[in-house]
Formats: C-alpha cells, sequence, structure tokens
C-alpha cells in the first residue's frame, strides 16, 4: 500500500465555550474544544471526553481509518424520539502528529448544532 503524502493538519485551542446540541439537547459542553483544519475541509471541533454528557451517547461498531489521523471509532447520539447514527467519532489511538486529539470527540455538524459562547461572555 503506498504511504499518503504528508497532509499539514493544524491543531488549535477554541477560545471561548461550545456548546454541543443534538435536537436541542445540550450533549456537550467545554472550554478546552480543539479547531482541526485539514487540507480544504471544513474546520472540525474536538471535545474533550470528559465534556460530554455521556448518557446521550451509545457506541457503536462502525470504525474508519484516516492515513493521516488513524483509526476511528463511533458513537450514536440517542434521546428520545431521536437517533444520530453514527454521528460522532474519536481517534482513541491516533497517529502521533495528531495525539492532542487522543480522548476528545468530534461530530458530523448535520447531526448537532455548535454554539460558541465568546471568552468575555
Amino acid at each position: 500500500m503506498k504511504v499518503p503524502a504528508h497532509r499539514v493538519i493544524k491543531i488549535n485551542p477554541l477560545p471561548g465555550c461550545l456548546l454541543v446540541k443534538f435536537h436541542g439537547i445540550q450533549v456537550a459542553s467545554t472550554k478546552k474544544a480543539l479547531v482541526l483544519e485539514e487540507a480544504n475541509y471544513p474546520p472540525v471541533y474536538y471535545v474533550p471526553r470528559g465534556d460530554i454528557a455521556e448518557q446521550y451517547y451509545a457506541r457503536t461498531d462502525h470504525t474508519s481509518y484516516c492515513p493521516y489521523k488513524g483509526d476511528a471509532n463511533y458513537f450514536s447520539l440517542q434521546i428520545p424520539g431521536h437517533e444520530g447514527a453514527n454521528a460522532v467519532w474519536t481517534y482513541e489511538s491516533p497517529k502521533l502528529s495528531v495525539e492532542q486529539i487522543k480522548d476528545y470527540v468530534a461530530f458530523y455538524p448535520d447531526q448537532v448544532t455548535f454554539e460558541v459562547l465568546s471568552a468575555d461572555a
């Protein structure tokens, strides 16, 4: 298998507080979010696992592989009347170049809404 060329991935802290909601229910809130920027993709918010409301997350068997980040595991979001299948992913053993995202989760933006509260708020 051919090794992919290096891709520039930037990871920076998000100033302020990030709220993540699924059908109006807050499923995460953090002041420690990271923003991952990669190639021409939209920026991705990563939230520490310790800042999620675990009762809404159900681990699934779904996995994927990124040659730049490693193997991803998935969670579905579940609230009464709604399920977001595989809406959340995590790199539990990410590649060394992106080790900052270990123990963080990310969300498909078509499944949740994000609200960023300014650090001054």
